[in-house]
C-alpha cells in the first residue's frame, strides 16, 4: 500500500457453519474462487488467524472506498460457508502509549 495512513482496518469474523465438514467448505470455497477473489485487489492482509471451534478472523488494511468491494466479495464467495461479521477497527497501540504517558505525567 502506498499510503497506509489513509487506509482503514477491517476485522472480519468468518464463523464456521458446523453443520458442514471441512471437505464441504473447501469444495464451496473452490467453486466460488474464494482463494483468488478474497481479499480483493487493493486490500492488504494484516492478519489471518484460525480460532478453533469458532472460525477465522481476518484483518485487512484498505482504502475506505474499497469497503463495498469487500462486502460484495464476502457475499459472493463466503456466504454459504461462513457467517460473516465485519468491524471497522484501528490500531490502539499508539493511543494506549499516549494515554500511558499522560497518566505517568499526572493526567487521566
Amino acid at each position: 500500500m502506498s499510503d497506509t495512513q489513509q487506509n482503514v482496518l477491517l476485522t472480519i469474523f468468518l464463523k464456521h457453519d458446523q453443520s458442514h465438514n471441512l471437505d464441504t467448505f473447501q469444495s464451496r470455497l473452490k467453486a466460488s474462487d474464494w482463494w483468488e477473489r478474497f481479499p480483493p485487489a487493493g486490500c492488504e492482509i494484516v492478519s489471518w488467524t484460525v480460532a478453533m471451534g469458532f472460525g477465522q478472523i481476518v484483518t485487512l488494511s484498505l482504502p475506505p472506498a474499497l469497503l463495498p468491494v469487500v462486502n460484495v466479495e464476502l457475499e459472493r464467495s463466503a456466504w454459504g460457508v461462513f457467517r460473516t461479521e465485519c468491524f471497522p477497527t484501528y490500531d490502539f497501540v499508539p493511543v494506549r502509549e499516549r494515554i500511558r504517558e499522560r497518566v505517568r505525567n499526572g493526567g487521566q
